[in-house]
């Protein structure tokens, strides 16, 4: 049976989010399966947090036996310095290593925020770190993406930060993965730069917002989800939507919460396709 272009997932940092991920570590097999629960045919979990299923193999069984695929796997570094320290390098390729082993599935770079400071300097060595992390996932197979983020204290936040750092990422190793609740949240019309970057976009995530004060529950907030699917879909986009849902309620309730996004995707998104 051929697959749909267009398919959803789940993003772990819903769980993430209780007391920076230790309420739930080394859970990554309930998180799959709970995303199977939701109707979800994909998974990102967060590289350094994935508990005994960082192992390949062990990884693959659990996916296979709850019929999941290996969307994705966000990897979270500093990349702050001049140069590539020895730990973000081995971190880095040790994410590469398990990626190899799932065709298709992509590296999400992401950098973690760490002030708004001499940030025209930094942006040239974040793009350096980005294109070159990428360059050797390229050289294994894997395919590579950047996702910004929102953050006050962010570098990748602001459209003059997106300008900037879309226009200098390498597109023959990497792509862009637009978050449509940080792009609100920054003050950004999603779909809009989302037209003006198409070609970029290899991955999607999906998080609402309403602006009290920041995220809301999927289909609860001002994200226009239907049309930007129906763009995406208009656009040929062949990939995945991936929901990262940071609602109030997933701090407690992040097994309900992504349940929610499941049905609401089925309910208002699936019959777009």
């Amino acid at each position: 049976m051929k697959k749909p272009a267009i398919r959803f997932g789940g993003e772990v940092y819903t769980w993430f989010m209780k007391e920076n991920g230790r309420a739930h570590a080394n859970q990554l097999d309930h998180m799959i399966e709970i995303v199977a629960q939701a109707g979800f045919h994909g998974i990102e979990p967060i590289h350094g947090w994935m508990g005994e299923l960082a192992d390949p193999v062990r990884l693959a069984e659990r996916l296979t036996q709850q019929r999941v695929e290996l969307a994705a796997i966000a990897l979270a570094l500093d990349w702050n310095g001049p140069e590539e320290t020895a730990a973000e390098r081995h971190e880095a390729d040790k994410c590469i290593d398990l990626l190899a082993r799932f065709p298709g599935a992509m590296l999400c770079m992401v950098q973690k925020p760490a002030g708004r400071f001499d940030v025209a300097e930094r942006h040239k060595r974040l793009l350096k770190h980005l294109n070159a992390v990428a360059r050797r996932a390229h050289d294994r197979g894997v395919p590579s993406t950047f996702h910004p983020n929102s953050p006050h204290s962010s570098i990748a936040r602001t459209r003059e930060d997106y300008t900037v750092l879309l226009n200098g990422l390498d597109r023959s190793v990497t792509g862009w993965t637009p978050d449509v609740g940080h792009m609100i949240n920054a003050g950004m019309d999603p779909l809009a730069v989302m037209q003006e970057y198409a070609p970029l976009i290899n991955l999607v995530h999906y998080k609402d917002w309403d602006g009290a004060p920041e995220f809301a529950l999927m289909g609860t907030g001002k994200v226009d989800f239907v049309g930007i699917t129906q763009w995406l879909r208009a656009q040929n986009f062949s990939g995945w939507i991936l929901c990262e849902d940071e609602a109030p309620a997933a701090v407690d309730n992040p097994d309900s919460v992504t349940l929610h996004d499941g049905k609401w995707v089925r309910e208002n998104l699936l019959p777009l396709l």
